[in-house]
């Protein structure tokens, strides 16, 4: 139970630092995080939303949803660790947490190595 705690705790604090973080479209990634945050759908990591900042990610509410259905695909398949790989990124998403553990850019990909994932998804 104090793991869980923790969690929610983690997710509240997320959604406090990444309040400035404005994304493209308009939306910050804060406010995407609240409309998404009280359901039981994807978490992010703060690491995970640090990097997404950082590395300016745009970051929509349907864009989340597609990473929620690439998970659940995988999910059904019997993954524990996917690499989702978008046209916006890369996305590390441990599987049974439901949480993205860190995030980069199309262009970090080139020449990187992903390890310990046993899955991976194209968006």
């Amino acid at each position: 139970m104090i793991g869980k705690i923790n969690q929610f705790e983690d997710v509240r604090q997320l959604k406090l630092r990444s309040a400035a973080a404005i994304s493209e479209c308009g939306s910050s990634f804060s406010d995407v995080l609240h409309s998404i945050g009280d359901k039981e759908g994807l978490q992010f990591s703060r690491h995970a939303a640090e990097r997404v900042n950082q590395r300016g990610i745009e970051m929509s509410p349907s864009f989340l949803n597609d990473l929620q259905s690439a998970v659940e695909k995988a999910r059904s398949k019997g993954a524990k660790d996917v690499v989702i790989i978008s046209d916006r990124g890369a996305f590390i998403v441990n599987v049974p947490n439901n949480t993205v553990v860190t995030t980069m850019s199309g262009n970090e990909m080139k020449e990187n190595i992903f390890t310990n994932i046993d899955s991976a998804v194209l968006l």
